[in-house]
């Protein structure tokens, strides 16, 4: 396991916090006396499922707040959490690749901390849970969770097996060819037979397919990755679109006329949010009355069009949170909110946290 750290350890700080085990005396010793001959770098040589506590320490006893960790899944050599800053989890993938796979044996507590990949999980042994935004999440075996990019999760203790996979959210995210289908990621969902049988084989396959793929050298290996991912994504979209189609009760082509018109609507939301957006914009882009939009706005993206601004508006605050030179005042002006008392309003119920709490959470020291 590697720790590395930006800030400076005196070397009279040897000794292990009272009251340790002879084995994290054995850990702190190493890890302090390598980290005084190798500076930057340090291989502490402590076992994989004591990560957690060995970061939980470090950050109790010795003020340490930035700490980046790698580690070997005990038996599979692969690498679960690359690096950990304060709550931020930079997944860094392996050279030549975009995704991280790990089939993870590890019975030990994973802490709050978030990334900008999209994750998906399936327990293969015993049932596995997963924290989203203050929500647990028990997943069955052979089930799969979904967990959108940059939502603040953690991971208790649990025995058993199951497969984690992230993949770049830039490749998926940043292609306008697939923003559709990246609006059917807007929270996290449990794919599971009664969520609908077809979707949870295609989910199933996709991680258990993925497996053998992650460790092919081939050179298109990952791009059958991303096509195995899409395929999942596509599949979860297109089952909305129906749901949404039955919930509407109306013809096909109604359904295509308000699919080509809201599309329409979504990119100019998307390019202007930064502004004041009126209703009568809105209906104007899509070409009908203030009424006749609104009503059918909500009924096909499952949300009033104030409240999808109002999320877009919160997306882009986000990153622009993670700026320390960028006050509070100023992220609520670019990210479009009219007031500091709207911002924290609007952030809240979105987040379930303040903008200066996020800050605090998601900045990387």
């Amino acid at each position: 396991m590697l720790f590395s750290s930006n800030f400076n350890i005196p070397k009279e700080r040897t000794a292990a916090p009272s009251g340790g085990s002879s084995f994290w005396s054995l850990a702190f010793s190493r890890f302090l006396s390598r980290y005084c001959t190798k500076n930057d770098l340090l291989f502490v040589g402590v076992a994989q499922s004591s990560c957690g506590g060995l970061y939980k320490l470090l950050k109790m006893h010795y003020n340490i707040k930035r700490v980046y960790v790698k580690t070997a899944i005990f038996g599979q050599g692969d690498i679960m959490i690359k690096h950990l800053s304060g709550d931020h989890e930079t997944v860094e993938y392996d050279e030549k690749k975009y995704v991280m796979f790990y089939d993870n044996y590890d019975n030990e507590a994973y802490p709050v901390h978030w990334h900008d990949a999209v994750e998906l999980i399936m327990p293969l042994k015993n049932e596995y849970i997963v924290n989203v935004a203050g929500r647990d999440y028990h997943i069955p075996e052979n089930d799969v969770l979904v967990i959108p990019p940059c939502e603040l999760h953690s991971m208790p203790a649990v025995k058993g097996r199951r497969l984690i996979f992230q993949c770049d959210n830039s490749v998926l995210g940043d292609v306008p060819a697939l923003e559709p289908i990246m609006r059917g990621l807007s929270a996290p969902l449990i794919i599971s037979s009664s969520y609908d049988r077809e979707i949870h084989l295609i989910a199933k396959k996709a991680m258990l397919d993925i497996m053998p793929l992650y460790s092919s050298r081939s050179e298109l290996a990952d791009v059958k990755i991303y096509m195995k991912v899409i395929e999942l994504f596509m599949a979860l979209r297109e089952l909305q679109l129906r749901r949404q189609k039955v919930m509407m009760d109306c013809p096909d082509d109604k359904i295509d006329e308000y699919s080509e018109k809201f599309g329409t609507v979504l990119k100019y939301i998307d390019n202007n949010y930064m502004y004041d957006i009126s209703l009568e914009q809105l209906a104007a882009v899509a070409g009908y009355s203030k009424y006749h939009f609104s009503r059918i706005f909500k009924q096909y993206n499952s949300m009033s069009y104030l409240q999808y601004i109002n999320a877009r508006r919160t997306k882009a605050a986000e990153s622009l949170l993670l700026d320390p030179d960028i006050p509070i005042t100023e992220v609520a002006m670019r990210a479009g909110f009219k007031s500091l008392t709207t911002f924290n309003r609007v952030f809240k119920e979105i987040k379930h946290c303040t903008p200066t709490d996020f800050k605090k959470l998601y900045e990387v020291r």
